[in-house]
């Protein structure tokens, strides 16, 4: 039998498939980080306190891109305060890696919000680090630090 690339290309194309979709294929953990990661989404446009008490460590550490860090207390108080309602926000291209009992979460968030006392409206363009932290066998959030582009 003549072997020609043909013969050869198939071989590499059924490999790098299999590559690919192991690549997408989520282990259990990153599975569960990443409905935790979209529910923790889902609070923040609703304001949801008691969503975000939940989805969040009592070390949380939580810093914006304007340098301001605030603690647990601090978070869920001002991101609930209604001073603003969500227009839009999406985490596009999340990264999810597993390390032990910590996640590291990295996404662009294109976000929309709208002043609620001058209706006056803002877009923010970000790339966001989250450090989620398996605790008594749930993922909660210890860490989030973003970066303006």
């Amino acid at each position: 039998m003549q072997i020609n690339r043909r013969h050869l290309m198939l071989p590499a194309l059924v490999l790098g498939l299999l590559a690919a979709v192991s690549a997408f294929a989520l282990s259990p953990d990153e599975e569960a980080v990443a409905k935790r990661v979209e529910s923790f989404r889902t609070a923040q446009i609703a304001q949801d306190a008691k969503g975000l008490e939940e989805l969040t460590a009592p070390e949380l550490s939580y810093s914006h891109s304007d340098a301001r860090v605030e603690d647990k207390a601090a978070f869920i108080k001002n991101a609930t305060s209604g001073r603003s309602k969500t227009l839009s926000l999406q985490y596009k291209d999340p990264s999810i890696r597993v390390v032990g009992d910590l996640a590291i979460v990295r996404f662009h968030w294109l976000g929309e919000s709208e002043t609620v006392a001058d209706g006056k409206k803002s877009s923010t363009n970000l790339h966001i680090l989250m450090n989620w932290q398996k605790q008594a066998g749930t993922w909660k959030l210890l860490t989030r630090a973003s970066t303006k582009l």
